[in-house]
């Protein structure tokens, strides 16, 4: 095992986007910038499940999507904050720790396994991160829609290493 997160996603095999090369695709839901920095804290705008221009799960959990699908959009989606952290500060070996992630789950009224499709994030960060870095604070919401038809938001908070550049 390795303390690299950044040798462990290669190793894993991670299709980790480079929003540098391809640019972040936030900037098609509205202005917006895709990360804010202040001292330590790395604050990520919105990632959702998509590769490229392609939303990976489009729907409602509970009624066109299951709570299988939705932990896929999910860890897409963690796929896509890990690419978001490397373009902000260029290596995933910067993270100190995953401090929060707020989470939008588009279901309908009576869905109940929102958190249960929220793990496919976070399982993800505790794969590349280790329990202690990648296991954050977290919380679920159920929402009625978000842009593009996606079915998975999320918003995350990182810490990074003293001296990170």
């Amino acid at each position: 095992m390795t303390d690299s997160p950044e040798k462990l996603a290669l190793i894993m095999g991670l299709d980790i986007p480079d929003f540098d090369r391809i640019g972040y695709y936030g900037a098609d839901y509205g202005t917006m910038k895709p990360y804010h920095r202040i001292g330590n804290l790395l604050f990520l705008s919105g990632h959702v499940a998509q590769i490229g221009t392609e939303i990976t799960h489009k729907g409602r959990l509970g009624q066109d999507l299951t709570t299988e699908q939705g932990y896929a959009a999910a860890r897409q989606t963690g796929l896509n904050v890990l690419g978001g952290i490397k373009q902000a500060v260029g290596s995933l070996d910067h993270v100190k720790s995953i401090v929060r992630t707020l989470n939008f789950v588009v279901c309908t009224p009576d869905y109940e396994g929102a958190h249960k499709v929220s793990s496919g994030l976070s399982d993800l960060f505790v794969e590349v991160f280790g329990r202690e870095r990648g296991l954050g604070g977290r919380a679920t919401i159920g929402v009625m829609a978000l842009a593009g038809g996606v079915c998975f938001e999320t918003w995350a908070t990182v810490e990074l290493v003293d001296g990170c550049p």
